[in-house]
């Protein structure tokens, strides 16, 4: 492709929550632009878009796809982001490479709220965006009531673009409020132009009122204009909303059916008169200047054989096959169309393309022409902090290395995807953004890599400490023939405050243990830390060796280590030990309408509540901040979606130990008791 005709090129992705349309909208833009041939379906699982087979099992994205068409002379290259809020890092990582989002929704106003979370990224991200309102042929209601639930979501003003027009409750078509064209929605097709319903009229003009005096807030010679009395041409109106949402300080609201194509070809008119080019872009980011290839990845795809693609945004210079990243060679450029890669020579400024085999990159990284790292990074998004884990173990025991070589590879192309050996539990855990999401990760790595992996529920790291001080004698004495063993210790065990720690003292003068014994009597006190009379690690306790004996000729650095261990084992149950729960700091965030059911979802799970305030940048919510024992928190996240309509979420870290008595501890112990049979 020329620089000039590069020039024009725009990158939109497709974003919005989860079954609101937006791989059905792909398919339609990818029909009317001539792209394919015939609509695929999502429930037929022949779309371009969701190609993957996880995808396809739960007819709904489970990760980015991208696809390029041209419309009107225009290239474009769409990319279809998931919606379910477990699949929010995949969204946000590919929508930094777009120059514009469209945001597909449904007209439904208990659905709304999930725009909230997704507007404020775009708005902190400087990212144009614009609202689809899809799935209008179901839609009953009045359109002014779903832009005013809508309007406090954004910091920037929603312009409608269209009204719709009725045949009784049956939206039939629409009329365009820059125009004041009427048209008739056909099925498949084109809208047809119509006369202007009678009935129509009044709505129409009040909503173009609206429109252009919301469009003067910003500009000052439509104001004058409008305070003169004078109404500009359709074509002086177009000019004011294509700058102004190029520098996007508006966003527009279009209706529309992606499953009929209905509002779909004036969408795609919208978008290339008015949205901004990918040079646009990156100038207006600051890209633009500079030598040699700059690119940033928004994606990478692993495969089985162990290489990858990797979904980079070009922000300058060109590149080709043979081209050298921070050090890697690309094997391959490609454009993708679904899951289709399509080797190109070349990829210019603004293309999104497919890069092989940069291995070692991974989703977010910037990308610079040379052997050198990239000295100053691209805007990228921290990865999410995890809210569900779950262990899971491979059912042949010689694929752990496979297992542990196929997670990372998943780890590289998602972010908020992690995974670790747990220390106290001895569990391999994987952690993610909720149950859906760790159960695509199980299916991707049957699919991709053959492995199958049995899963349970994460095990809690209980420890246990003692309320009462003890002093404990132990011998250790054995005699088998030839040199015997013998070991002679006095221990004082007392608590220590919580969260201490141990510690462990001598108090030796005289020689009653030589100097050399001691360091094995420290190690064998610790040998027996890792399990304490209840089954738990022990913590929070000072240990002091106070006297003991020895043989010349039997005593060994075993023989004190065996001592010490039995002096533990005696001493401690006459401890008062009590079982310890780990308590984690849980900071939700949570809209303000659903403050009390998160609050009282806090109290039943015998959580803490710390106080909660308006968090900081984001309208219209709360941060609530509490203390929360870790065994409530494994389906927290899944309870806490449910009470808000899948808007809120929480970060966990962990805090202290507390005593855990009663029933509840009773419950734990027989649990490990039964464990250890």
């Amino acid at each position: 492709m020329s620089d000039i005709a590069n020039a024009g090129r725009r990158n939109i992705a497709l974003i919005g929550p989860f079954s609101s349309g937006k791989t059905t909208l792909l398919e339609s833009i990818l029909s009317a632009s001539g792209a394919i041939s015939r609509k695929g379906r999502v429930a037929d699982g022949n779309t371009v878009g969701d190609g993957a087979d996880e995808a396809r099992a739960r007819e709904m994205s489970v990760e980015v796809s991208a696809a390029d068409t041209g419309y009107q002379g225009v290239e474009f290259t769409f990319i279809d982001c998931p919606g379910s809020v477990e699949f929010a890092q995949e969204t946000y990582n590919a929508v930094l490479g777009a120059d514009t989002a469209v945001i597909v929704c449904e007209p439904e106003l208990e659905r709304l709220l999930a725009l909230s979370a997704l507007i404020r990224f775009l708005e902190q991200h400087d990212i144009p965006h614009l609202i689809f309102l899809n799935k209008i042929d179901h839609f009953t209601g009045r359109i002014a009531t779903v832009m005013e639930t809508l309007r406090p979501f954004s910091d920037k003003p929603l312009l409608l673009r269209q009204v719709p027009i009725r045949d009784g409750e049956n939206v039939t078509g629409y009329v365009d409020l820059i125009t004041e064209r009427a048209y008739h929605y056909t099925e498949g097709g084109a809208a047809e132009p119509v006369d202007l319903p009678d009935e129509v009229h009044d709505r129409e003009e009040g909503a173009r009122t609206d429109l252009l005096d919301q469009l003067a807030n910003f500009n000052d010679e439509l104001l004058e204009k409008l305070l003169e009395g004078e109404i500009p041409p359709a074509e002086e109106i177009s000019a004011y909303l294509k700058e102004g949402f190029s520098e996007n300080r508006l966003v527009q609201v279009f209706l529309g059916s992606a499953e009929h194509d209905w509002g779909v070809r004036r969408l795609l008119d919208a978008l290339v008169h008015e949205t901004p080019t990918a040079t646009d872009t990156a100038a207006r980011r600051g890209l633009d200047g500079g030598k040699g290839v700059l690119a940033q990845v928004l994606k990478t795809y692993a495969n089985q054989q162990g290489g990858k693609m990797s979904l980079a945004r070009v922000w300058r210079g060109e590149l080709s096959d043979g081209t050298t990243l921070n050090g890697m060679r690309v094997a391959g450029v490609y454009r993708m169309f679904g899951q289709q890669p399509n080797k190109v020579a070349k990829a210019a400024v603004g293309d999104i393309v497919g890069l092989g085999r940069l291995d070692g990159i991974v989703t977010g990284d910037t990308l610079v022409e040379g052997a050198a790292a990239p000295t100053d990074l691209l805007d990228h998004v921290p990865p999410l902090a995890p809210v569900f884990s779950l262990a899971v173990h491979t059912e042949k025991r010689e694929d752990e290395v496979k297992m542990s070589g196929a997670v990372a590879k998943l780890v590289e192309d998602d972010p908020s995807l992690s995974a670790e050996q747990s220390a106290d539990t001895h569990q391999y855990l994987l952690r993610g953004q909720g149950e859906m999401h760790l159960r695509v990760v199980l299916d991707r790595l049957a699919n991709k890599f053959k492995l199958k992996l049995s899963t349970e529920r994460p095990k809690v790291p209980y420890k246990e400490a003692i309320r009462k001080a003890v002093s404990q004698h132990a011998r250790f004495k054995r005699q088998s023939g030839g040199h015997g063993q013998f070991g002679d210790v006095h221990l004082d065990v007392k608590p220590l405050s919580r969260g201490a720690g141990f510690e462990f003292h001598s108090k030796i003068v005289g020689g009653a243990v030589p100097k050399q014994y001691i360091p094995s009597v420290h190690a064998g006190v610790e040998e027996y830390l890792s399990k304490g009379p209840l089954g738990f690690p022990v913590v929070d306790l000072s240990v002091t060796l106070t006297d003991g004996q020895f043989h010349a000729v039997d005593s060994s650095d075993q023989a004190f280590r065996q001592a010490a261990r039995l002096g533990m084992t005696e001493g401690m149950p006459k401890c008062d030990p009590v079982l310890l729960e780990p308590i984690y700091e849980v900071r939700m965030s949570v809209p303000q309408e659903f403050t009390p059911n998160a609050q009282r979802l806090v109290t039943g799970r015998r959580g803490h509540l710390l106080g909660f305030e308006a968090k900081d940048g984001w309208k219209g919510w709360d941060e609530i901040i509490c203390n929360m024992p870790q065994v409530e928190m494994h389906d927290l996240i899944i309870e806490l979606r449910s009470l808000t309509q899948g808007t809120a979420s929480f970060t966990a870290s962990y805090d202290h130990l507390q005593e855990l008595t009663g029933r509840l501890a009773d419950q734990v112990l027989e649990q490990a008791k039964d464990a250890d049979v």
